[in-house]
């Protein structure tokens, strides 16, 4: 039996996402709701699959198929493709397994010739309406299946407007669009050396080709790549009976969502065009009105449409995204999906469908992406800087949050000055897919058309980063590189700052505050603490980054850097005395004087964490890190050391190593300079017990870093213990405190045996695993790392995603083997991963009693452990 590769809309189902793509499944599954969907059919994933296998073309059996599907659509329309007398007009669109909007493409009006746009003028008795078509359909199809840019045929259509002494398209009558459908094939003939395809078959299957080669353009590659989503999918193709919203004014097209994708507000929310075609609304080329006005203009189908979208939301039990054509005043669905929403409004929609009876709790956890939820944890411009600052123009508030920086003007443009450090946002005329990769290393996007859904608009609120949109009283001059804004011109050497909330834009570099999380928020957290049986810490040096910590819900600090806390003025003087030092004497002074600063550091953030447990890791860092550069810096130090200054120099010379990161640091610190790792371990068994005097049973754990062999480890525990215990016989008490190890060397994790045997925990430090596991520099491997995941030799960054199949194995070998030493160990994570989501729920299921990540971080790596424990707990 031949393999079937195409189906009718009457022929699938929603669940049948993978074969069909989300689209097709949907818009089978609307047909068999009795929703008035275009009829048509779908070419699967599977013939996608195989379209690459057959060297990226269609093979006679999927011709056959796709022959006699278009037979049942014609009998379906009573229609004929290619007629002279009423032509049978389809729509080609691409539609993968997950939603991946404004990615891939799309062509409209195919079927059109030279002949057929005759009969559609007969048949419809609207000659500017049937050539109006036709010429969007030939810039479609040139620029979608071969690929010659759409500008060619704008300049045509600008010109003739110029002429005509119009602005809108829709002012332009029959005879000019005759003339534009002229100039446009003229165009093709001379960019593609041959003429306009006029056998409709033949468009069909450049057009099926085309979105299936689609599937595998830069766009769309780059955003599988930031959305986790498998190359493997494939797309498929729909191809659907033409509804035509450029009929006339009782004719248009529009996009919306059956609740606000930015906030959530359980309310109609959209845009649409009359006299248009689906491409207006999103390209941003006319300015579209809101769906509410469509209730005062056409109420009969307003009021289908709202019932519509009340329907389909029911049914899926999610915010739905729809896409609808009105033709001569009768309403057609043309696709609906889970809409792409920002987090605040994923946060909101989940609380209310709660509320509303259509999820449970755990439904509703697993419907928020924890990646997603950075989108809320970001400042916001503070209120003080937004009365002091007067917004210079208004656009529309696509995408909230806040965003600072210079202004850049092209894509290319933003990733680089991003990848030097600098802030930028990515001001445009309007973005198009090929803008993604300076979307995606902007701040913030400003455009000065387009509207809510617009591309700009679409693609900021899936990353959860601030959009203003359709700014029509600014001025973006591409080419000559500046925005005009109330007369006034700012260039690539200005800031500017926008409000995604607002609207507003202001010029200068405005403050920034941290967002307030309470309301649906903090419901919302509340389930996922319930659901979540792992402990999430947060990774923090300061009282600063821990009062930030504890906003967002952090348990504990996983990992506190005790290194980052010499650098401050007041201490990194006797630092450098510390490491210059000629004597133990001379160490000891300056210990002495760094100690009770130490101690104060430890108490602090104690007091302020409470109960909380608190790891604290001795200093780590290669010692040359600390030392001066400046030759006054260098003088100074000399002058206290009693030393000249050309020793100094030497002795700074001496400490310098070719590879630190695998030199003198960690606890080998511990081993040559003991009193370095007691002084920290006085000052942090000081700092507690001064808690308990306070109240605070405080339990601490301190952590010695990098160990690699038992022994040496054996050796800096002996000097810490011994410190300890001499601090408790002078204050005449003792208190409860843990040692432990920072599993960050591939040997460490390997002999993890030995190493469980004489500590209290283990915490994973997956920056220095992976980087001693793949033997690259974190520091350096960007310089190639880009190349490696372009060319799909790695998947995913792994100092971005932990690699389980060498870093994890290397993980779940050091905790089967310290387990089985210790059965009382404790184990952590406090490497950048522990905030990464694929890591949490791997880590959890590998065991881990905790991650630790940013303070920023804390809420996603909690909803990533709620999610994993709710989908596979692992007590069971």
């Amino acid at each position: 039996m031949t393999e079937k590769y195409v189906y009718n809309f009457n022929e699938g189902d929603k669940d049948m996402r993978s074969l069909l793509g989300g689209k097709g499944a949907n818009l089978a599954e609307m047909t068999n709701m009795g929703i008035n969907v275009p009829y048509g059919f779908t070419v699967t994933t599977e013939a996608c699959a195989r379209f690459y296998e057959e060297d990226k073309k269609l093979w006679n059996d999927l011709n056959d198929e796709i022959t006699s599907h278009i037979k049942d659509l014609e009998e379906h329309n009573k229609k004929t493709f290619g007629s002279t007398e009423d032509p049978l007009l389809v729509s080609v669109r691409s539609g993968a397994p997950i939603s991946m909007p404004g990615m891939m493409d799309t062509i409209l009006n195919l079927g059109l010739n030279d002949d057929a746009v005759i009969g559609l003028s007969k048949k419809t008795n609207n000659e500017r309406f049937a050539y109006d078509s036709y010429r969007r359909f030939i810039q479609m199809f040139a620029d979608v299946a071969m690929g010659i840019n759409k500008n060619n045929f704008e300049k045509v259509l600008s010109a003739k407007k110029a002429e005509k002494n119009v602005e809108e398209d829709t002012a332009l009558d029959a005879n000019d669009l005759k003339d534009v459908v002229e100039s446009y094939k003229k165009v093709y003939k001379e960019i593609q050396g041959e003429d306009f395809p006029q056998d409709p078959r033949d468009q069909l299957d450049k057009a099926i080709t085309a979105v299936f080669a689609s599937w595998n353009n830069e766009r769309a590659i780059l955003y599988r790549r930031l959305n986790d989503i498998d190359d493997s999918m494939g797309t498929a193709v729909n191809v659907q009976s033409m509804v035509f919203g450029n009929m006339g004014d009782n004719s248009g097209t529009g996009v919306a969502f059956s609740r606000n994708p930015a906030t959530g507000e359980n309310k109609l929310f959209g845009e649409y065009l009359m006299n248009a075609q689906g491409e207006d609304v999103v390209a941003g080329v006319r300015t579209p009105k809101e769906i509410a006005t469509l209730k005062d203009s056409m109420p009969d189908v307003y009021k289908q449409f709202h019932d519509t979208s009340e329907k389909l939301e029911q049914h899926y039990k999610d915010m739905q995204d729809m896409e609808f054509t009105i033709q001569e005043g009768k309403l057609f669905l043309l696709q609906t999906r889970n809409g792409k929403r920002t987090a605040q409004a994923a946060v909101k929609v989940a609380v209310d469908l709660v509320h509303e009876g259509l999820l449970d709790e755990k439904e509703a956890i697993l419907r928020v992406d924890a990646k997603d939820l950075d989108g809320i944890l970001h400042p916001t411009l503070s209120e003080k800087s937004k009365k002091e600052n007067q917004p210079v123009a208004k656009g529309l508030a696509a995408s909230p949050g806040a965003a600072v920086g210079y202004i850049a003007f092209t894509a290319k443009e933003a990733k680089d000055r991003a990848a030097k450090g600098i802030n930028v946002i990515l001001v445009r005329e309007e973005t198009s897919p090929e803008d993604l990769e300076g979307m995606v290393s902007a701040s913030g996007i400003l455009t000065a058309r387009g509207g809510m859904t617009s591309h700009a608009a679409v693609v900021a609120r899936g990353m959860g980063k601030c959009c203003v949109s359709g700014a029509h009283d600014i001025y973006v001059d591409e080419i000559e590189r500046f925005v005009r804004i109330d007369g006034k011109k700012y260039t690539d050497k200005d800031t500017i700052s926008i409000d995604g909330s607002t609207g507003n834009i202001y010029i200068g570099s405005l403050e920034t505050e941290n967002p307030k999380l309470e309301g649906d928020f903090g419901e919302f957290m509340g389930w996922v603490d319930k659901y979540r049986d792992i402990k999430v810490r947060t990774n923090a040096d300061t009282p600063h980054d821990a009062k930030q910590a504890l906003e967002f819900g952090a348990e504990g600090i996983g990992l506190c850097r005790t290194e980052h806390m010499f650098f401050k003025a007041d201490r990194i003087f006797q630092v450098r005395k510390m490491i210059l030092a000629h004597n133990s004497e001379t160490r000891k002074e300056a210990l002495d004087k760094i100690l009770p600063m130490q101690e104060d550091d430890f108490y602090q953030i104690y007091s302020l964490m409470g109960e909380r447990p608190v790891t604290v890791r001795l200093l780590d860092p290669p010692l040359h890190e600390f030392l001066p550069r400046g030759q006054e810096e260098i003088r100074t130090l000399a002058e206290d050391l009693n030393m000249e200054i050309s020793e100094v120099k030497k002795r700074i010379l001496d400490l310098e190593e070719v590879n630190p990161m695998l030199g003198f640091r960690g606890l080998r610190l511990g081993v040559r300079y003991p009193e370095i790792s007691k002084m920290q371990a006085r000052a942090i068994i000081q700092a507690a017990m001064h808690c308990h005097e306070d109240g605070i049973k405080v339990v601490p754990e301190i952590m010695i870093p990098l160990s690699s062999d038992v022994k040496e480890l054996a050796y800096v525990k002996s000097k810490v213990r011994e410190e300890i215990e001499k601090v408790f016989e002078e204050k005449g008490k003792k208190i409860d405190y843990l040692l432990g190890t920072m599993i960050e060397i591939p040997r460490a994790a390997i002999t993890a045996d030995e190493i469980g045997e004489i500590t209290d925990f283990f915490s994973f430090g997956t920056n220095d695993l992976t980087q001693m596991t793949f033997g690259l520099s974190r520091d350096d491997a960007g310089k190639f790392l880009g190349l490696y995941l372009d060319k799909d030799i790695f998947a995913k960054d792994p100092f971005q995603v932990l690699d389980q199949k060498g870093v994890g194995f290397l993980v779940e070998t050091a905790v089967e083997r310290g387990k089985k030493a210790n059965p009382n160990l404790h184990l952590g994570i406090c490497g950048e991963h522990g905030g990464e989501p694929t890591t949490v729920k791997y880590l959890y299921n590998v065991g881990l009693d905790y991650v630790s990540c940013s303070p920023y971080r804390v809420p996603i790596a909690k909803l990533a452990a709620a999610q994993e424990a709710i989908e596979h707990p692992r007590n069971k």
